[in-house]
């Protein structure tokens, strides 16, 4: 009668969402989240593609950018530009690759919710290693990171 009652069928629960999990638990500098706007929030990315690998994230729950209302839209690019300024300002790097992956065709790690990757990138940033032996190697710790960005996301 649980199930009925609540319109579910009998089954296993999906696997808890990630970008809906680390918002809920407020203990931003455990979970990396640098800033937090009224519809989207910025987040280091955990498995990151280079130093300084951040995440613009709604808050909605949803799959695709077309998912979007306008007004989370809009915060989520402004969150974007922002997040360049500031990696701009404490990392100098000598450019950037600014984007998303919808869907697991298209490489999304977590598909069941947009997010928008913002990857400062430098000359001569990638080795051998990815190549050869499946692991990126960052040359400052996450913590670090976390503490030489979260001033430009202040006020």
């Amino acid at each position: 009668m649980t199930y009925i009652a609540a319109g579910k069928e009998p089954g296993p629960e999906p696997p808890p969402c990630v970008f809906c999990d680390l918002p809920a638990q407020a203990d931003d500098a455990r979970t990396y989240i640098l800033y937090r706007g009224e519809r989207a929030f910025v987040i280091m990315n955990l498995y990151p593609y280079n130093n300084g690998h951040l995440m613009t994230v709604p808050y909605a729950h949803v799959d695709s950018l077309t998912a979007l209302d306008a007004a989370t839209l809009t915060e989520m690019m402004q969150l974007t530009q922002r997040a360049q300024a500031v990696l701009q300002d404490a990392m100098r790097p000598q450019g950037f690759n600014i984007g998303m992956n919808q869907g697991r065709a298209a490489g999304a790690g977590i598909a069941d919710h947009v997010h928008m990757h913002v990857v400062p990138r430098w000359v001569g940033d990638t080795n051998f290693m990815p190549v050869l032996g499946d692991t990126r190697v960052m040359p400052q710790h996450l913590d670090e990171t976390y503490r030489l960005l979260l001033p430009g996301f202040a006020g």
